[in-house]
């Protein structure tokens, strides 16, 4: 998965009060040296997830499926001793809204899987970051109102992505309906990170967690099964490169950046993620010999500088 970064609680700044005799603002603080790192490793986890599918030599939809389900069973031992009473108490309502986000989060991987192998890790990667700006567009009809240096980044994103999309409808009708697939899998992911958000006013990341990883792996599997997609039956190779998948995507990735949001704030973690894209077109391009057209490079450059003045913007 990818999988989208859950909104992080909101940010309150205390006052400043400055020392008797100073009449300056207080300098600010630098960030944390090992949250730094923490971040560095979750973008460089996330970046190997789409090379990584696209070089699984398994159905994409049985990929995404065994990825939540290994996850549910290394989180599942730690959730249900140190959360059991939680888990228990969860009331109807953020039960539901979680089970819902879990639907939603299985949505974000039956598109997005199948496109990588559709359109290039590239074009994929890049279309499927545009998630906060689906996000932006879910809260604007909601009611919520957005400064402006977020509808001008949400503006140049999408320029971005229509110029990616004629790129590859030059390309192939195929490659074409691998873009509407991404486009899909991050609007899919921006109503998983409304829904979460939602549930963990009330609810601890690690029992949201396994309640929605839960309800995605069970979607899953009965998506497979109505697709006939086969569930094995694979080289013990490619079950490595699942168990790989889990560990760096899911578990270092979304965790590590799930960890420091609260420290470095959403801002700066959501900005590093864009470094997905680039990332991942880059570990493409060495491992896999995926080179996109040099038409599309100016288009991922629009849609990662819409996504940076969203962010930007975000934070003001």
């Amino acid at each position: 998965m990818r999988s989208a970064v859950p909104a992080a609680r909101p940010e309150t700044a205390a006052p400043d009060r400055p020392a008797p005799g100073r009449t300056d603002a207080a300098a600010p603080h630098p960030l944390p040296r090992l949250d730094l790192l923490l971040l560095a490793v979750s973008v460089s986890g996330i970046s190997l997830s789409a090379p990584l599918i696209s070089a699984t030599a398994a159905p994409a939809l049985a990929i995404a499926f065994w990825r939540n389900v290994m996850s549910v069973g290394v989180l599942g031992p730690y959730a249900l001793l140190r959360h059991r009473a939680e888990l228990r108490g969860i009331g109807r309502r953020a039960l539901l809204l979680a089970m819902a986000a879990g639907v939603l989060l299985a949505a974000h991987f039956a598109l997005w899987m199948p496109s990588l192998r559709m359109t290039s890790v590239a074009s994929a990667t890049a279309l499927v970051t545009t998630t906060p700006l689906w996000t932006i567009l879910l809260m604007r009809l909601l009611g919520v109102r957005a400064p402006r240096l977020v509808w001008l980044g949400t503006g140049v994103a999408f320029a971005g992505v229509l110029v990616l999309t004629g790129v590859d409808l030059s390309l192939s009708p195929r490659a074409l309906l691998g873009d509407a697939l991404a486009l899909g899998a991050g609007l899919a992911a921006a109503g998983y990170v409304l829904l979460g958000a939602e549930v963990r006013k009330s609810v601890s990341t690690t029992a949201y967690t396994l309640v929605c990883y839960a309800t995605t792996a069970a979607v899953l599997l009965a998506v497979c099964l109505v697709a006939g997609t086969p569930m094995s039956g694979w080289p013990a190779g490619v079950w490595w490169q699942i168990v790989l998948l889990m560990v760096t995507a899911q578990l270092l990735g979304h965790s590590l950046s799930n960890r420091v949001v609260r420290t470095l704030g959403a801002s700066v973690t959501s900005t590093a993620i864009l470094l997905e894209t680039p990332g991942a077109a880059l570990i493409a391009a060495l491992w896999l010999g995926q080179w996109p057209p040099a038409a599309a490079y100016p288009a991922v450059v629009l849609i990662l500088l819409g996504l940076v003045l969203v962010a930007r913007g975000g934070r003001r």
